[in-house]
């Protein structure tokens, strides 16, 4: 007993011990807000006021020292995610994961992201090098002097502290962004390589059908790919590989289905004078890719989303202008099949004749491995990303045609010539639409759908960025791999800023852009043939045009919007089923009487949502075979499913058993199985159909990097809510339907904002999630995610008491 007595003696004072020391690193490793601090490298004293919510007001006498303190506040509150962000766009992942890290340092050395941003450094003209120097001497005055612990993530993974940050460090961030929101040009042309193995290219058409029927008819790639002796899944599966895991490399575009913004004239509201809305649909995460502030300094006050790694406020609104921001899908990048000299296989075929491939050598150092020695071939196009992984190398066969080829990719943001930083810079100082609207035509990086509004009483719509130019005589249109040997497919320079789609002040005063095709009848030249579904666009304009006048309050309910318009077209097409079992029957009958809306307190979004996957499996997965885990994603499926029921789809009789092709199979029959298969499988986990709830399946999940694949720590990083909407309504959430937790959403609004022309005291409204703070033992880790999920807000505008202030003094030299 007194060995019993004694044990628990020590286990007490041990369990003392342990939580004394949680309690007081919880503490310790938060960053000080309040008080006085002196640091290196800054000219005169910056008061950094933050709001109950974390938002900096940065008040400074320079430019320079505002961007300073932007920087010291970034890696105050989010020294973790510019860390492991900066270490993406270097390759240098593997240095602190291991070897689970290999596969993603390969792939961004191969593209160049680091070598790019150098390149663009270098490139800055004099203001702006000065400007991005003083941003990375604000990180690095808080690496240098800062009192706090580091964050839980460089304990628990024993990461080495932070190097200093250098002006290459803020760019490559911003070439992550821009891969992020271009790189789905690529994923779609290898998705339709793999599936020219199978099928036809009309069956590719049903499967993959576009949203523009004026879109340009491609030749007959399949016939090409078959002449070349080219079976599509030999090179689509080795580089499907490396493509798998991209949307986690940036800001998860791609699974965010585009965003929404929109913007109306004085003539549309109750003030007389412009309101704008923006909601970005990105990958969710924590802490947010976003990070909230405002800049004051002499000529200078603007207040909106900044990116942690990068100056400059991105998306926000100053005295005078607003603007905001959805990606057009311009096609900006082309992948090009290169034939390997079978003599030399270090030359490839162009129109000139053969030529070296182009070479360099780089070294990953593995954490708790051997370093992996790498090299990387480049094209006149660029690199070749067949050797980004030795298993792409391994998949190719012994012999036959396909070892004579390989994939290389052209990619608009890899060439010389940015000047997108000095682009964001203008349009913070922007004193009117006009400059506004000058400012914007140097965003080079990234390829966007902008809309603006200004004090002055206008508004205006400018796509940005830079978009290739290409041939007349190209047939394929980026559509997939083109012939690299073939000059026809060659660039021929860019679209010239004023030749891209603008508008200013249009007579109807509203401009509405969801990813929808935003090119006029007849518009030359060609910018994509993928445009996005048009429901989210359709709805807004519904919603905006059914209010006489506006208020924010109205735009607010609109942001909130649930219906789903491709849900009621769904529906239409689905009315006649007729299920076999009662509680079949119990579920059509509900989702007759429904709305489309998809509210997370009601049952019928979830029993909609089960069926559309389930019926997706009966008529899809036996055509598909061994594609169908990877390629049928929900939002191309909606179109696909629209046409199989509407006759739209008649390459093939898809609702067929491809096992067993004599016997023919109604689609409505498919259907009423599908529906009995879902609500059968839903009544059984939840007792009565009346007890399901949309929000509870329809979770929304906002992952952290990297703990949100190791269970032990998931919990303590990763923030989730329930969640209303899908991937076609306004209030989006975007669901994979595949996998063990099929209706969850890990792409959604990553903020919205409304801003109000008529008032610099009430200039708008914002809200993001999950919270500001990187630091999960900080009450704003996670503090906005309930009033995010709700699509509550808060007012834009500095506090007139903040609740905590810092001044940053320079030293006494």
């Amino acid at each position: 007993m007194r060995v019993v007595r004694w044990t628990l003696a020590v286990l007490s004072v041990v369990l003392v011990a342990a939580i004394g020391v949680w309690l007081w690193y919880r503490q310790a490793s938060l960053p000080e807000h309040e008080g006085t601090l002196r640091v290196l490298s800054l000219a005169r004293p910056v008061q950094i006021a933050r709001d109950d919510a974390g938002v900096p007001t940065i008040t400074a006498q320079t430019e320079a020292d505002a961007l300073f303190a932007l920087g010291f506040a970034h890696a105050q509150d989010r020294l973790w995610q510019i860390e492991f962000n900066r270490r993406i766009g270097q390759g240098r992942i593997a240095e602190i994961v291991g070897p689970a890290g290999v596969d993603t340092d390969r792939f961004l050395r191969t593209v160049g992201i680091y070598r790019q941003a150098q390149a663009i450094a270098h490139g800055f003209d004099p203001e702006t090098g000065a400007l991005v120097e003083a941003y990375c001497a604000g990180i690095n005055a808080y690496l240098d002097g800062h009192h706090d612990l580091p964050p839980a993530e460089f304990l628990l993974l024993r990461a080495p502290y932070p190097e200093h940050w250098v002006p290459a460090d803020v760019v490559a961030w911003t070439l992550m962004m821009a891969w992020d929101l271009s790189a789905e040009a690529m994923r779609n042309e290898l998705q339709r390589l793999r599936l020219s193995a199978r099928f036809s290219m009309a069956e590719i058409d049903d499967f993959l059908p576009l949203w523009d029927e004026s879109a340009p008819r491609t030749a007959d790639y399949v016939a090409l790919y078959r002449q070349l002796g080219l079976p599509g899944h030999t090179l689509s599966d080795q580089t499907q590989q490396l493509v798998r895991r991209l949307p986690e490399l940036g800001f998860a575009a791609s699974q965010g289905e585009g965003s929404n913004n929109w913007v109306v004239a004085g003539s549309r509201t109750i003030s007389g004078r412009p309101l704008l809305a923006n909601d970005p649909h990105l990958g969710l995460s924590s802490p947010s890719v976003w990070y909230f502030a405002r800049l004051k300094a002499p000529g200078l006050d603007v207040f909106g989303a900044t990116l942690p790694g990068v100056p400059f406020v991105v998306l926000g609104r100053n005295a005078h202008v607003a603007w905001g921001f959805t990606t057009t899908y311009a096609d900006t990048q082309d992948l090009y099949l290169e034939r390997v000299d079978p003599d030399h296989p270090d030359r490839y075929q162009t129109p000139e004749g053969s030529a070296p491939f182009e070479t360099r050598a780089e070294t990953i150092q593995v954490r708790g491995g051997d370093p992996v020695s790498l090299t990387v071939r480049s094209t006149r196009h660029g690199p070749v990303i067949s050797g980004a992984l030795a298993a792409a190398d391994a998949a190719l066969p012994t012999d036959g045609s396909p070892r004579g080829y390989v994939l290389a990719l052209r990619w608009a943001s890899l060439e010389a010539g940015d000047t997108t930083l000095r682009a964001f810079r203008a349009m913070n100082y922007a004193a009117d639409t006009r400059q506004l609207d000058s400012a914007l035509r140097g965003v080079t990086l990234i390829v966007q759908n902008v809309v603006f509004a200004g004090d002055d009483g206008h508004i205006g719509f400018r796509v940005v960025g830079r978009v290739p130019l290409r041939r007349p005589d190209n047939d394929l249109y980026g559509l997939v791999p083109s012939p690299g040997w073939d000059e026809r497919y060659d660039w021929q320079g860019w679209i010239a800023p004023d030749e891209l789609p603008r508008s200013l002040d249009p007579p109807q005063g509203v401009i509405v852009t969801a990813n929808q095709k935003i090119t006029p009848p007849g518009y030359r030249p060609f910018l994509t043939m993928e445009w996005k579904a048009p429901y989210r666009a359709r709805r807004i304009e519904q919603l905006v045009l059914a209010v006489p006048r506006h208020d924010v309050a109205s735009f607010e309910r609109i942001q909130a919007d649930v219906t789903s318009l491709a849900a009621r077209e769904m529906m239409r097409a689905l009315s006649a089923t007729e299920p076999a079992t009662a509680v079949g029957r119990a579920a059509l009958q509900r989702l007759r009487a429904w709305d489309g809306a998809m509210r997370a307190d009601a049952p019928e979004p979830l029993i909609y949502q089960a069926w559309v996957r389930r019926l997706k499996e009966l008529i899809f997965d036996d055509d598909l075979g061994p594609l169908a885990a990877d390629l049928v994603e929900p939002v191309p499926l909606t179109a696909a499913l629209l046409g199989v029921l509407t006759g739209r789809a008649h390459a093939r009789n898809w609702c067929d058993d491809a096992g067993a092709p004599d016997r023919h199979i109604d689609c409505l029959a498919l259907a009423a199985a599908a529906l009995d298969q879902a609500a059968g499988e839903l009544a059984h986990e939840a007792g009565d159909l009346d007890r399901l709830r949309w929000g509870w399946r329809h979770a929304a999940v906002f992952e952290h990097r990297p703990f949100s694949s190791v269970p032990l720590l998931r919990r303590w990083f990763e923030q989730r809510v329930a969640h209303p909407g899908d991937g076609d309504t306004i209030n989006v959430g975007v669901l994979r339907l595949k996998g063990e937790r099929p209706f969850e959403t890990r792409a959604a609004a990553s903020l919205r904002i409304i801003y109000d022309m008529s008032s610099n005291d009430a200039p708008g409204v914002w809200m993001f999630g999950p919270g500001q703070s990187g630091n999960p033992f900080s009450s704003q880790y996670g503090d906005l995610l309930e009033a995010w999920s709700k699509v509550r807000y808060r007012p834009i505008g500095q506090p007139a008491h903040p609740a905590l202030t810092l001044t940053l003094k320079p030293f006494a030299r």
